[in-house]
């Protein structure tokens, strides 16, 4: 078993608790985890991204060459097409359709939904709305992991067990809507 996992977004969108997530669960499966992010400029709308690893043997690095991610996990959709030459040619990408319009030359939204619809497996979801319709437009990360979990080598309940550990100090009514998110997002991907 092996997943190399691209993690990309933009500040405050949520990417270090879908991190969060995907770790605590692959620790719950006793498998071997490494972490490499990029959140200097989380705080002012920057781009974050993050390098997961998980496996059932030991791993050497924390990065992932280019050509050999198995899924690129994007809460924003041109933040998704940065990271395209780490994708592996059976590699999917699963992204969030609405952008987050943080420099004055952005392209597109159709634009940039043109080239990710060029990746032969590509799942875009309105992940925006989604979350607010599961009753939390907070949880739009939760959205997106949920429509990546088939394309991660893990049982779902590991998933949804990290994410009542990841926000159980938030109270129920916080890991409630998350685990909402959460299985939204899954019933949004086509299995």
């Amino acid at each position: 078993m092996k997943n190399d996992i691209i993690l990309s977004g933009v500040g405050g969108q949520g990417i270090l608790s879908i991190a969060a997530a995907i770790g605590l669960a692959a620790v719950e499966n006793g498998l071997f985890l490494k972490q490499s992010e990029v959140h200097g400029m989380s705080q002012r709308g920057g781009d974050v991204q993050s390098h997961l690893r998980i496996s059932d043997k030991p791993i050497s690095s924390d990065l992932i060459p280019y050509g050999f991610a198995d899924l690129i996990i994007s809460v924003e959709p041109m933040e998704s097409l940065r990271y395209l030459p780490w994708l592996s040619e059976k590699g999917w990408l699963v992204t969030n359709s609405n952008p987050f319009i943080n420099i004055p030359d952005y392209p597109s939204a159709e634009e940039i939904i043109a080239e990710i619809k060029k990746i032969t497996n590509h799942l875009i979801i309105d992940a925006d709305n989604i979350a607010k319709q599961s009753g939390s437009a907070r949880s739009g990360n939760m959205v997106i992991l949920g429509a990546a979990s088939p394309y991660i080598d893990m049982d779902y309940e590991s998933l949804q067990n990290a994410v009542k550990k990841l926000f159980g100090k938030k109270g129920t009514e916080i890991v409630e809507a998350n685990l909402r998110a959460l299985q939204s997002g899954r019933d949004a991907t086509p299995m």
